[in-house]
């Protein structure tokens, strides 16, 4: 995958696609390239106006593209269910879980999680089992996770999964990731058994994950300003203007994880130089990611929280 670029993408003509967070940055930026390449575009944004805007913005960009937006907050389960009932198609080839926050003032979501964990995992657990059936249904299809190399520096706690005992914005936020990683780990052993095919083998319907290194986006704004830490919010913005890539670039990973051919399930690409920047390469994840016992655990605590069941996985 040396030098993977979006000149590499397949064409896509025909294929359906959802992408979460897609009125901005990294989401944006997927929805855009997908488009590009000639799949109808769903753009999941959690503002309709924002949505709308970016559809704008969009068509501008690539004429005739086959794109629309549909709301979609995450931290509302209610609205997961809404939007997972009521999209249109026949298909889905492609969802990419890519919406998120990070390292947030402690709060809650409109259901009461903590709400990184709610937002960044329970969300796209919730999202996932209800486009499951359709997945299913979709030859080749697969479900991209965006996670984090700020993943290693918390394995997920289930025991306090709503941090409850104590709370840290950073902690909280590597937890949600390595739940993003934990969710892909215990969806691809599911798909495979279905399947029956080696546990974490590549079956019809693909999980994996990916994360874009360091890349320029608002992401790391969002915390300060909603606390009105003004002089942190700007440092965070030269930061990022002067060590992160552009958001094109830490886009890559993830398309080639939706994208390439023989991209195996379960896998987790990233940014190829330290994790941080670079071409689409294999990237390093922690080895509690893949303990089968803790993705059991939070799996079953993920379908009782959200009331979502994965009854097409059952074994």
């Amino acid at each position: 995958m040396t030098g993977w670029n979006t000149g590499d993408m397949p064409a896509l003509d025909g294929r359906v696609a959802v992408v979460t967070g897609a009125n901005g940055g990294l989401g944006y930026v997927i929805s855009r390239e997908l488009a590009r390449r000639g799949a109808t575009v769903v753009l999941a944004c959690r503002s309709a106006e924002r949505g709308s805007a970016a559809v704008e913005r969009l068509l501008g960009e690539v004429p005739g593209a086959a794109v629309e937006a549909a709301r979609l907050d995450l931290g509302d389960l209610a609205s997961v269910r809404e939007f997972g009932y009521g999209l249109p198609y026949g298909r889905i080839d492609l969802l990419v879980n890519n919406a998120g926050v990070m390292a947030m003032p402690h709060g809650t979501t409109a259901d009461g999680f903590e709400t990184q964990f709610g937002v960044n995992h329970l969300g796209h657990f919730a999202l996932t089992g209800l486009l499951l059936p359709t997945l299913l249904a979709t030859p080749g299809a697969r479900v991209v996770t965006v996670s984090s190399f700020m993943h290693l520096l918390a394995n997920v706690d289930t025991r306090d999964l709503n941090s409850v005992r104590r709370y840290g914005r950073w902690t909280a936020y590597a937890r949600s990731k390595s739940a993003n990683l934990l969710f892909t780990h215990e969806l691809a052993r599911r798909l495979a058994a279905r399947d029956g095919a080696a546990p974490h083998g590549t079956g019809d319907v693909r999980a994996v994950a990916a994360h874009p290194g360091y890349a320029d986006t608002d992401l790391s704004v969002v915390g300060p300003r909603a606390e009105g830490r003004h002089l942190v919010e700007r440092l965070a913005r030269l930061r990022s203007r002067v060590l992160a890539q552009s958001p094109e670039a830490g886009a890559l990973p993830i398309l080639y994880a939706a994208t390439a051919p023989g991209v195996p399930s379960d896998s987790f690409t990233g940014p190829s130089l330290a994790m941080w920047r670079g071409a689409p390469a294999p990237s390093r994840r922690a080895p509690w990611t893949r303990d089968d016992a803790t993705a059991e655990r939070l799996w079953a605590a993920s379908e009782r929280l959200t009331g979502v069941t994965y009854e097409a996985l059952r074994t």
